[in-house]
Formats: C-alpha cells, structure tokens, sequence
C-alpha cells in the first residue's frame, strides 16, 4: 500500500521544526558551560559517530540538571509559573465561557461579526497590545484615571507591577484561545435537551448546569491547554508587567541564555519545562481514550 504524500507533510513539519529543534537542546542540556562562543563545550559532536555518542552516554553526567535541583530557585520559579498561569487560565475561561455561550446562543446571521469582535485584537501586535494595556493599568493609566474621575476610588487600583498584573495580562493575551474551542463545541449542542430540561421543571442555571455544561468538556479542555501551554512559560506579559521581583520559568530561561549566558543550564530547564508539560498532558489523554471505551 503506498503512502500518500500529503500524509508524509505534517509529519516532516514536526521533524523539521519539533523534533530537530528538541534535538538540538538536549545536546546542549547536557553540554558543559564554558567561556566560549558559543559558551558551551558539547558532549555529543555531530562527527563522532554512533559509536562514539553511546560511550559517552554510558559515562553520561547530569550535572545541568542536579545544579537545577540544588538550586531553590529554580523550584520556585517552576512553582510560580504554574500557579500564575493556572490563575490566568481560570480567568480566562470565566470571561470566556459566557462570551462563548452567549455567540452560540445568538442568531446565526450575528455569531460571524461577534467572533470577529474576539479576534480583532489579534490583528495587532502582540508586544503592542500589552504596551496598550500598561497604558491603561499604570497608577496614572486610563482605567484608575475613569475611576477617580466618577469617584468610586480614592487612590490608585494596584493594577501595573504585581501579580494581578501578570493574571489580567494573561487573559487579555489568550481570551480567543479560550472563546474558540468554547464556542466551536456550544455551537453543535442540541439546545431542545436544554429546553426539554427546564420544561420538566428545571431552573435555566440547573438546566444548563446539568445538561449543558457536561457537553462542552472537550471544548474546556481544549481552551484551558491552548492557553496554559503558552502562558506557563510566557515570558513578556511577566516581563513588562510583572515587577521586579516576579518569578516565571520564562524569565529565568532569558536570564540564563542572555545575562548568564550558561546555555546548557537553561536547556535543561527547558526540557524540565517541556518534562512539567507533557506527563500531565499524557496521563490526560490516557484517561480520556479510558472514559471512551467504558
């Protein structure tokens, strides 16, 4: 049987620009630093051979990573990682299921120009629609500005340089991240088991507690991994309105590569981070193929 070679594309693409690129850290992960260019002695030369590549891996030293362990640091930095991004993601998915709800929920002739209103930020900018959010957050910004001006507060909202800073931006960066997998599941609900629901007694919050919300499990789960992958090592959205003592993973790996300069170190943080990612991601999709086959 031969394989067509429209299938063989996404496969060279994840060759190409995942697996090379995974390569190419975990020789530096456990690469020795040096005062170089490139600041690093490889263990693993391209032109030694397979022969050669497995002697070293018997004698194969982990020091890149037991400095990673001895350091609290680094621990902390993963911790508060998680706990930001886990923060941001719960908000973001507040903010967004009503949105999505509420599209699905609209006549079919509006649902196009309301998703459009969702992704219009996205034509702009990235490093451009946070500096426009500094702009609005900062004591002197638009938001604390508007407030003062209606009196509802005496002084400044501690909204710029903090981490409630750090969990706004992150749903402001990643909200049609959340908005689309959400709706693109409500969209296909059948709405008359809804209807049949309240109609058999139940309020529309139980209704759609019970009927509707065990639905879009797939669409929740979609949303909450398209934007806790990225934000869990964003770099910046901590960066510019983080303050000075704000720990992300992301912030260190910069540190390491750019001020540092101990690129084996920072790659071996990388592949703890991307190790942090994919076992949870893997226990989930074994638990999900297992609800499928009871």
């Amino acid at each position: 049987m031969r394989v067509r070679p429209v299938i063989l594309v996404p496969f060279l693409w994840l060759a190409l620009f995942f697996l090379a690129p995974l390569a190419i850290v975990l020789r530096l992960a456990f690469s020795e630093s040096a005062q170089a260019r490139p600041p690093y002695r490889p263990v693993f030369a391209w032109a030694d051979g397979w022969q050669v590549w497995l002697e070293k891996v018997k004698a194969l030293g982990l020091s890149n990573f037991e400095a990673m362990l001895d350091e609290p640091l680094y621990a902390d930095a993963f911790f508060s990682s998680v706990g930001l991004a886990a923060a941001g993601t719960l908000l973001v998915l507040l903010i967004a299921y009503p949105l999505a709800y509420a599209i699905a929920r609209a006549p079919r002739d509006r649902r196009l120009f309301l998703l459009t209103l969702i992704v219009v930020p996205f034509w702009t900018s990235f490093l451009i629609r946070i500096y426009a959010w500094i702009a609005l957050s900062k004591p002197e910004g638009l938001i604390n500005h508007a407030l003062k001006s209606l009196g509802l507060i005496d002084a400044p909202l501690p909204l710029f340089g903090n981490h409630l800073a750090i969990i706004i931006g992150i749903a402001y960066s990643y909200l049609p991240f959340m908005v689309l997998p959400l709706y693109a599941t409500l969209e296909k609900l059948d709405w008359s088991l809804e209807d049949a629901a309240r109609d058999l007694g139940a309020t529309r919050l139980r209704a759609f507690w019970r009927v509707t919300f065990p639905q879009t499990w797939r669409g929740i789960i979609a949303g909450v991994l398209l934007v806790f992958v990225p934000a869990l090592g964003e770099f910046i959205v901590p960066d510019l309105l983080g303050g000075s003592d704000t720990l992300m993973i992301g912030k260190v790996l910069w540190s390491e590569f750019f001020g540092n300069r101990d690129w084996p170190l920072a790659s071996a943080l990388a592949v703890m981070l991307l190790l942090l990612l994919a076992l949870p991601l893997a226990v989930l999709r074994v638990l999900e193929d297992r609800r499928e086959t009871v």
